[in-house]
């Protein structure tokens, strides 16, 4: 689950447009690439255009997007084409990086430490499209506070940052995946996912949700979503304007309701 990291108006429009993504200011992604973007994650794989780097032009290349703000508090906007080599991080052995290449494991962690002591916890992946490997800061993973209007437990929110399966009552499965557009799994279709902030509720619906980690699951079973999820809706109903029948089909420009 992520907050959006950027806004609409934050946008390197002009860039998006010499890829192609973007015409005469006005934006030419779907609406999930949209939200990936904004939520800091990586697009699909899309045909960009006319790409130029220093003496290099390049017609037509099939690559990610994602967005990163550099230093001057500007955004960026970052392309991941396919590698024909993956680059492994200096931190995995040949074994464990072949693990997660042949997509033996969804995933691995890492604790890293500097010269002064300071560790820090990775989570890797692979992400076998662009073959490349994805590394996440675990502590920067936003945890949902609820899952179809159930509370995580501590050791749930703790097993989601550090990219396990999570299981709730409701029998709904998911975990967290730094390769996926919507940043999360699930053995369900749908689920709705909730995080306390400023003293209320922000909730985000998650739909067409790809199934878990090389496991397959059964289309109708994944269809049938649990009382709590629906509870979930009617919140976010109750908190949204405009008519309820049209609160799932329906895009936010920020993407939560509050």
């Amino acid at each position: 689950m992520n907050l959006l990291n950027f806004k609409e108006k934050d946008l390197p429009v002009k860039d998006l447009e010499t890829i192609g993504l973007a015409s005469d200011g006005q934006l030419l992604l779907n609406v999930d690439d949209l939200k990936a973007l904004l939520s800091g994650r990586r697009t699909e794989l899309l045909e960009l255009h006319d790409l130029q780097a220093e003496n290099l032009k390049i017609k037509s290349l099939h690559a990610k997007v994602s967005l990163k703000m550099n230093e001057n508090g500007k955004t960026d906007l970052m392309i991941h084409p396919i590698y024909h080599t993956p680059l492994i991080p200096d931190f995995l052995t040949g074994n464990e990086a072949q693990l997660l290449e042949k997509g033996e494991v969804q995933n691995l962690l890492r604790i890293l430490q500097d010269d002064k002591g300071n560790k820090t916890e990775l989570l890797v992946e692979y992400d076998a499209e662009t073959r490349e490997f994805i590394v996440s800061d675990t502590e920067k993973i936003l945890v949902p506070d609820m899952v179809n209007n159930e509370f995580l437990t501590p050791a749930q929110k703790e097993n989601y940052r550090k990219g396990k399966e999570v299981q709730i009552a409701d029998g709904t499965r998911f975990n967290y995946s730094g390769t996926d557009r919507q940043g999360i799994r699930s053995d369900r279709l749908s689920l709705v996912a909730s995080i306390l902030m400023d003293g209320g509720l922000s909730y985000m619906i998650y739909k067409g949700l790809n199934a878990l980690f090389n496991k397959k699951r059964d289309e109708k079973t994944a269809g049938r979503l649990s009382p709590g999820y629906y509870a979930a809706i009617r919140d976010v109903e109750d908190q949204r304007p405009g008519p309820p029948n049209q609160v799932e089909r329906s895009y936010s420009r920020n993407g939560f309701s509050r």
